[in-house]
């Protein structure tokens, strides 16, 4: 069996297991998959279930969801169909099948700008809703985006490839098919087809001086780059351009800079001079040396991390200020960075290159100081299986692949073991991590902007909790979070199989309701038991009552909006949506209370909780200490010394530790002991160089 096929057979199980479990038929549970990938790669801003099939046998209507509303995505209408078949073998889609897909979809657009057209559709139905959205928003829609999500292989390229324009405005199209998906899943490669070829589409090569001396470990170059080039390159690509984990907080799309575009309009000619420019990377370029100079042909994987501003602004002044753009040109500096040093190498650049920012664009990158304590935690605290004896764990998938590198690398037989450690089921990434947290921290209109724009306020919160009080992330908070998950998958459940659900906006539904839950309680100053929901790995009947009543009732607020708005997802991404819901006072069963308890109690918890954490972490230093042996010590304490690293209280520690057993050091000084060590191993110590020194 192929790796495809294998990955073939994987997707469809997942797909069939999701479906299982909450209630979905599997195109929809498809979509969901496909949904929360194409908004974390950067093709969609949020993926947003509307489904809709019509117009008969000779001119099929087809949509199955949209990006939200084009007037927040910088005037992109994104529309997504999905084609999903269970099947033992894997299909191949050729042209001539994707091309009926995509007429499916083009129809969609072109029927929902006629008035009888949408009188035809249910009000409360999703297709009437993403229909109306496009009639209403179609003066502010300046690109229209048809993406195809398919689980068959096919062999042919459509990445952003032309389409025939609708009413002036440009169509792409993007097909994400099964090998496509199996990149990006298993390597975080969502791009390895965005190809920049400068000379043959976009009007010539650019210039290069190369930055670099042959002894470096990167190739850098400066170049300049017209801001016509830029802006026409923008307009295929997109925020594509613009780094996944960057682009929510550099906040590029729809605001223009007002100093950007005053210089492009008044003195477009000192744009240069004015500007910071940008900062890129690529994964490879293609060069050439003329009689003017080395010119960038082509390049790879081209990531603006520090520029976006300029980039946006420079593609909204495309029809405003045409004519002085032609005068713009904008400085580069180029790094080409291999794919396989990306993740350690691109957040520093993007770091000190947006230092200016309050909020670093790097700061919530995967190897954030918080994503690896949260993925240390997640492979050390164990669950007490529900046979009594087996222990799982939950799986914290902080960069893209991991779960899928982690399994794939072992044998058969390490595979089996792995999945009885890590179940599928205890399996959650970045963005359901901010989707739990920020459920609960009461914002579910925030939640309902979409995975990444979610995940961006979640970062500014938490990147200022880290560095006030780093140490609140430990193993309690851990479990704390992880009943965070479990209710909100109970909660996906409930709802999917409620009688009074009508389908549809069920990931609203859910995140409403628990907020609405916890809001309640705080009202009665209590909050929900987690430690409880921990040790069960359950919910509690009790709680699940509550939940339903809640979710009923967010229901109702979502679906039934203030007089003239008629998209229900948009509203539910509204703040006014939620102060409606939060305002509805419910009757939740006496039998409610028994899943609460006071904040007095749960804050008693965390700090026993500490206190016994603080005693296991001073006996272990203690242990290692003596471990360790007076040997390794005195060859500690002469590497420090020889290299002036370490304070005297430090050096005075390492001597004591050194003297073991004439002298021995305090709980206290073994802490000091095995800090000092850290340090010296950051700076390359190790037991190989005491070893070889003894």
């Amino acid at each position: 069996m192929s790796d495809l096929d294998e990955f073939h057979h994987e997707l469809i199980a997942d797909v069939q297991g999701d479906a299982d479990a909450l209630g979905l038929v599997t195109v929809e549970a498809f979509f969901e998959k496909a949904g929360e990938l194409l908004t974390e790669a950067g093709e969609l801003d949020g993926a947003n279930r509307a489904y809709f099939e019509g117009g008969g046998a000779s001119n099929p209507i087809r949509i199955d969801g949209y990006g939200g509303d084009p007037r927040d995505s910088d005037g992109i209408l994104s529309l997504v169909l999905c084609d999903f078949a269970l099947t033992d073998e894997v299909r191949l889609q050729n042209k001539d099948q994707i091309q009926r897909l995509l007429q499916r979809l083009y129809r969609f657009v072109v029927s929902s700008l006629k008035a009888e057209f949408r009188e035809q559709l249910e009000e409360t139905s999703a297709g009437f809703g993403v229909a109306d959205l496009i009639a209403t928003t179609w003066k502010h829609i300046e690109k229209i985006k048809l993406i195809i999500v398919t689980n068959a292989d096919f062999r042919a390229r459509a990445d952003a490839a032309k389409v025939k324009d609708l009413d002036g405005r440009p169509v792409t199209l993007s097909v994400w098919d099964l090998k496509r998906l199996k990149q990006y899943m298993e390597q975080g490669q969502a791009r390895a087809n965005l190809v920049i070829d400068f000379e043959r589409d976009f009007g010539g090569s650019i210039p290069l001086l190369a930055a670099s001396g042959s002894d470096a470990s990167l190739e850098s170059y400066l170049a300049v780059i017209p801001g016509k080039q830029l802006a026409t390159i923008y307009d295929k690509w997109g925020p594509r351009l613009l780094e996944a984990n960057v682009r929510s907080f550099l906040q590029a799309r729809g605001k223009v800079n007002r100093g950007i575009r005053n210089t492009i309009r008044d003195e477009p000619h000192m744009f240069f001079s004015y500007n910071n420019g940008l900062s890129a990377t690529a994964d490879a370029i293609e060069v050439k040396q003329t009689d003017l100079g080395l010119q960038l042909v082509r390049a790879d994987n081209l990531q603006i991390v520090n520029g976006g501003q300029t980039t946006a602004s420079l593609h909204a002044a495309r029809k405003t200020f045409a004519e002085q753009l032609e005068h713009v040109h904008v400085q580069m500096k180029l790094t080409i960075v291999p794919r396989e040093r990306s993740e350690l190498v691109v957040p520093r650049i993007s770091e000190y290159a947006n230092s200016q920012n309050k909020v670093n664009a790097a700061d919530f990158f995967a190897n954030h100081p918080f994503h690896i304590r949260t993925e240390e935690l997640s492979r050390k605290v164990l669950v007490r299986g529900a046979d009594g004896y087996r222990d799982t764990k939950w799986f914290y998938e902080r960069a893209r692949g991991q779960y899928a590198d982690e399994r794939g690398r072992r044998t058969p037989a390490e595979r089996k073991k792995f999945d009885a450690e890590f179940p599928r089921s205890q399996f959650f990434t970045k963005t359901d991590l901010a989707k739990f947290e920020n459920t609960w921290a009461m914002i579910p209109h925030v939640v309902s902007l979409g995975a990444q724009k979610n995940f961006a306020e979640f970062a500014k919160h938490i990147g200022k909790r880290w560095g006030s009080e780093g140490a609140a992330f430990d193993e309690l908070w851990f479990k704390r979070m992880i009943a965070k998950a479990i209710i909100f998958r109970a909660t996906e459940k409930l709802v999917s199989g409620a009688e009074w659900y009508e389908g549809g906006y069920r990931a609203n539904i859910v995140t409403y309701a628990i907020a609405k839950l916890v809001h309640d309680a705080e009202k009665r100053d209590m909050v929900v038991d987690l430690d409880s929901v921990w040790r069960s790995q359950d919910i509690s009947p009790e709680l699940k009552s509550a939940l339903l009543i809640a979710a009923a009732e967010a229901q109702d607020v979502i679906t039934h909006p203030p007089e003239g708005v008629r998209n229900f997802s948009e509203w539910a991404k509204k703040q006014a949506c939620w102060k409606w819901l939060k305002q509805r006072d419910l009757s939740y069963p006496e039998e409610f209370d028994r899943v609460l308890i006071t904040p007095e109690l749960a804050n008693e918890r965390v700090r026993e909780a500490r206190a016994e954490r603080a005693v296991e972490t001073s006996v272990e230093a203690e242990l290692e200490v003596h471990r360790l042996g007076a040997a390794f010590w005195a060859e500690a304490r002469n590497w420090a010394r020889e290299r002036g690293l370490l304070s005297p209280r430090e050096n005075g520690v390492l001597e004591t530790c050194a003297a073991i057993p004439q002298k021995m050091p305090s709980d206290k000084q073994c802490a000091i002991a095995m800090g000092a060590l850290e340090k010296l191993r950051d700076e390359g110590f190790s037991t190989d160089v005491g070893a070889d020194a003894v």
